[in-house]
């Protein structure tokens, strides 16, 4: 494709586009008046939402009661399974398999988290309280939470209509990768394991859902950010026509990074809700739903071949891919796998592939789009490879990548997978890495700090970055067969609105869902080039309507499409209606529509500016005088074009596929130091070249940058997700999952090649993702080259928390000491958070006095902190009513308490068990009473287990709250067996207290 250049060009100093100029948004978001779902007016009447999640990963879900929950004033309805399954259907999967993933749970539930029912009431307080009162009868099943226990003969099946936790097995072949690998004199080959991660948007889910009346569906506000192929799914789900789901995004978006796609599940159940309730819903996602239950990254473990020449030359390569997608394939899932299929070669020039892609069900959370989806994991596995080969064969890092890559004639260039790689100079994006990234300077420091006997590597990564995906890379996880049976799938249609209207002014509107990137300075820049205006003449519109904007089933926001397909668009969209008043104009001049020129607010025939008119003059006689128009020129100043790239082809009978129309290229140098005594990594210097084709915004650009520059880094060294074997959830907060701050994140170098896309209206590529997928794996080569005075570390676990880092060194850390009441956290024995708590407490009343409360169960009730009520159920056992409030999550747990082994009054054996809507625990613990001056020294060992949303706020608030709960219970006990009256609590307690440590 030919690229344009603007006419306003030619009259103007300089185009807008390719400028920094400021973001038209910030004015509102920084004065505070961003438009974000929670902000948005809700008719009146309209009701709030709350979900009941399912505190087990795996079990049968038996009985619902919700007689209690229904009865309590302010709550209007409950909606359950049987209420979805009478009103919606499963949602499609995409492979063909017997797998029903419903809103909400109908039969059993398969992660921590999964939705079990729905409060609808007067507002978000009550539904809340009401969630409590919800019982429901599980039958726990035995869990898998890694991949290798979910693919082992006899492992429990998530799915018995499935009958095996793998959901898809695809062999792939491209070239003679057998005869490569016989032929070679090397073979290089490692095994990663890459963990779950995820975003943390600062603004969670928010849906606004209404049931309408008669016939006419739904409709729904909601934060969704697509792709809106979703939309298809969603009314499917709800039985109803797509053009009866009216569904809206707000302008605004506190930040999404994939993760709003996950909203889908929820829009369809505020649907259902409302339609229970009989009103509005609205329901806003907390931060522990988010983190628990909203999404992951894919999970990957990988073994990754390659077959090499003695120069470092790679002919063939070998994917060998397990996917964890948790406990349902949940659309676009396997979207990890084959986004980035046919660029599984990366920046390398080999023409040999093969691959084997298994998609395993687990007992967590369902996956779906993380920033850069499919290339993370990819790239983790190829570039750690690449570094492996020079390591092996005692190479040049970087002669091994200037040997493999793509040779800068070659472009377009058609990778053995299909990607047809349509432009870039990888040689010359390295050389400007190494000379303005300064790497002769940091070899010299890993020299000195070697010499000093610090540990100092430097790591380098390679990656395409791919943009503008082709809707049909989806299919190529079905068959050839299959493939032929559905039709084709294929291209990544983008549309635009340009209007101007009776006064001059000029509107776009775009269908995609920006969250922060600026779309709306960059669609004003591109509008006011073509048009000869400047961009604040230009008024842009992101808001998203089904049903009155133009859109497709590639709208929305997602895997870097904006720059090349949504702004290019717009391109194409402004330059259809300044054709138009091109003509217009013409004809009111005497001329040709060719020799008419935009420029600085103005339309006049070329060479003759003094005979030029105001735009908006010449515009609006469009609207105020069409009998002036030319003779067979329509009314009307609006053009909505739809562009898709022709590159775009379905997956061919050979499985080859295009996956995307334009790639980018990121060429990362890290260098990092090692604290030997913390196991600390420092990121000493990263710089990160990008040739994104044409930048439309520098300064936008630079900040997409440094965001996934942030992202990739946390990925690296903090984020993960975390279960226990049985399931539970171990990162519910951001005590335990730790994310970068600006703190810990370096300012990196950033610089820039410019080799414009042929396949796209501007030339531009997208550039928001390549830093959260060459980050991790840049990171994790240059902790590999800190480590190798050490040793030979080739296969490199994410994040390289210093704990794992310090593993990977060999320091034994001594034991901490531990001070009276310290509760600790070893590893869970059988699953969940677990606990243990030491120590003793001197009480100032006699051994029998004490022994005497803990027989009593007034007195008992009366120390057991949180405790309602307390009924005895046989000899010294009892049935209590007890709420527990960890951090910001409070449960009402049905315990049963019983104490044994009693040897009077020196000893007993003290154990519980409750459950609870948000989850279970029990604990047993021995207590153990001595007579001293000042009356008993009571000493206690305990060990508790505690699942669930509980479990999910993190080990150092369990520690925290088990401080707590401790000391006040030992003060209630001493006041028992004395018989002082209770004290009045300290401001101190009275604000733990408020802020829900103990009740």
């Amino acid at each position: 494709m030919k690229r344009e250049i603007p006419a306003a060009v030619a009259g103007q100093e300089a185009p807008f586009l390719g400028r920094p100029i400021e973001r038209v948004e910030d004015a509102a978001l920084l004065t505070g008046r961003g438009r974000y779902g929670d902000d948005l007016g809700v008719k009146p009447g309209t009701l709030h939402a709350a979900v009941l999640r399912s505190p087990h990963a795996h079990a049968l879900l038996n009985r619902i009661d919700t007689a209690a929950a229904e009865t309590l004033p302010g709550v209007r309805a409950v909606l359950t399974g049987e209420d979805v399954r009478r009103w919606s259907r499963p949602f499609v999967v995409g492979v063909k398999q017997p797998m029903e993933h419903w809103s909400l749970a109908i039969d059993r539930v398969r992660y921590v988290g999964e939705p079990v029912a729905v409060v609808i009431a007067e507002d978000r307080y009550l539904a809340e309280d009401a969630i409590d009162l919800i019982r429901v009868d599980y039958t726990p099943q035995p869990a898998v939470t890694r991949i290798e226990a979910a693919v082992a003969e006899g492992a429990p099946v998530l799915h018995p209509a499935v009958g095996s936790n793998v959901v898809s097995d695809r062999h792939f072949r491209y070239g003679d990768p057998e005869s490569a690998f016989a032929a070679a004199p090397h073979q290089v080959s490692l095994t990663v394991d890459f963990p779950r991660n995820s975003c943390t948007p600062i603004e969670g889910g928010v849906v606004i859902a209404e049931y309408l009346a008669g016939d006419e569906g739904y409709e729904v506000t909601s934060n969704f950010m697509g792709p809106f192929s979703m939309h298809a799914v969603m009314a499917l789900a709800l039985q109803v026509p797509g053009a009866r789901l009216r569904h809206k995004v707000p302008r605004d978006s506190g930040g999404s990074f994939g993760v709003k796609q996950s909203v889908f599940a929820y829009v369809v159940l505020m649907c259902l809700a409302s339609r229970k309730a009989g009103a509005p819903v609205k329901w806003v996602e907390d931060r522990l739903e988010h983190l628990t239950a909203a999404t992951s990254a894919t999970g990957r473990l990988a073994t990754v071949s390659a077959a090499v020449e003695a120069d470092g030359r790679i002919t063939a390569l070998s994917f060998d891919q397990f996917d964890d997608v948790g406990g349902y394939l949940r659309a676009p899932e396997p979207a990890t796998f084959y986004r980035m299929h046919g660029c599984l070669t990366g920046a390398y020039a080999i023409e040999h592939l093969r691959v084997r892609n298994r998609v395993v069900l687990t007992n967590k959370t369902p996956t779906g789009l993380v920033r850069g989806f499919g290339g993370p994991q990819v790239y983790f596995a190829l570039e750690r490879l690449v570094q492996r080969i020079a390591v092996e064969l005692g190479l040049d890092p970087l002669a091994v990548f200037r040997r493999n890559f793509i040779p800068p004639g070659a472009f377009p260039y058609r990778a053995a997978a299909g990607a047809l790689l349509d432009s870039g100079d990888y040689p010359a994006a390295l050389e400007l890495a190494v000379r303005e990234g300064g790497l002769a300077e940091l070899e010299r420091r890993r020299d000195e700090a070697r010499q000093a006997g610090r540990l100092y590597g430097i790591g380098f990564a390679a990656i395409v970055e791919p943009s503008i995906s082709n809707m049909g890379y989806i299919t190529t996880a079905l068959t050839p067969e299959q493939r032929a049976k559905a039709g084709p799938k294929n291209g990544g249609i983008a549309s635009a609105t340009v209007s101007i209207d009776l006064l001059g002014s000029v509107s776009v509107t775009v269908a995609s869902a920006p969250a922060g990137q600026g779309h709306m300075t960059v669609c004003a820049q591109v509008v006011a080039d073509v048009l000869g205006l400047r961009p604040e003449q230009i008024v842009a519109n992101v808001e998203f309507d089904s049903q009155k904007d133009a859109w497709s089933v590639a709208a929305g926001n997602y895997s870097s499409r904006f720059a090349g397909a949504v702004a290019g668009t717009v391109h194409l969209a402004a330059v259809k209606i300044r054709d138009k008043l091109a003509r217009i104009a013409a004809h009111q001049f005497g001329t040709t529509a060719d020799r008419i020129v935009f420029a600085d607010g103005q339309i006049h025939p070329l060479g003759a500016p003094e005979q030029g008119a105001p735009f908006a003059r010449t515009a609006s006689s469009a609207h105020w005088a069409p009998a002036l128009l030319p003779e067979g020129e329509p009314v009307g100043l609006r053009e909505t074009m739809f562009w898709t790239p022709p590159q775009l082809s379905a997956p061919d009978a050979q499985d080859r596929v295009n996956t995307s129309a334009a790639y980018g290229f990121v060429f990362d140098i890290c260098a990092v130091e090692i604290d030997r005594d913390t196991g600390r990594v420092r990121i000493d210097r990263y710089v990160t070249a990008h040739d994104a084709g044409r930048i439309l915004n520098p300064a936008l650009a630079d900040g997409q940058i440094r965001g996934a520059f942030a992202q990739g880094l946390g990925a690296a060294l903090m984020e993960e997700f975390r279960y226990a074997d049985d399931g539970g959830f171990l990162s519910g907060t951001f005590a335990d999952y730790l994310v970068p701050t600006s703190c810990e994140v370096p300012d990196p170098v950033i610089l820039h090649r410019e080799t414009p896309s042929p396949f796209t209206p501007l030339g531009a590529k997208g550039l928001g993702e390549g830093n959260n997928m060459s980050t991790p794996v840049c990171v994790a080569n240059a902790v590999a080259d800190a480590l190798s005075p050490l040793g030979d570390f080739a296969e490199l676990r994410l994040p390289l928390t210093p704990d794992r880092v310090l593993g990977l060194i060999g320091f034994d850390d001594p034991a901490p000491s531990r001070p009276l009441a310290q509760a600790a956290e070893p590893a869970p024995s059988g699953g969940g958070r677990a606990l243990t708590a030491s120590g003793s407490t001197d009480i100032g009343a006699p051994p029998e006095a004490v022994f005497r409360v803990l027989l009593d169960p007034e007195a008992l009730a009366r120390v057991i902190p949180g405790c309602h009520q307390l009924d005895r159920i046989g000899d010294n056992r009892y049935r209590a009513d007890v709420t527990v409030g960890v951090g910001l999550v409070k449960a009402r747990y049905e315990a049963e308490i019983a104490l044994s082994d009693l040897d009077p009054p020196h000893a007993l054996r003290l154990a519980g068990s409750g459950m609870s809507s948000l989850g279970s625990a029990r604990g047993a613990g021995q207590v153990r009473l001595e007579a001293i001056p000042e009356g008993t020294r009571l000493s206690y060992d305990y060990r508790a287990e505690v699942s669930g949303k509980v479990a999910a706020v993190g080990s150092r608030m369990l520690e925290g709250a088990a401080r707590v709960v401790l000391g006040q219970l030992f003060e209630q006990l001493g006041r028992q067996a004395t018989g002082a009256a209770p004290r009045r609590l300290s401001w101190w307690a009275r604000l733990l207290k408020r802020l829900g440590w103990f009740q």
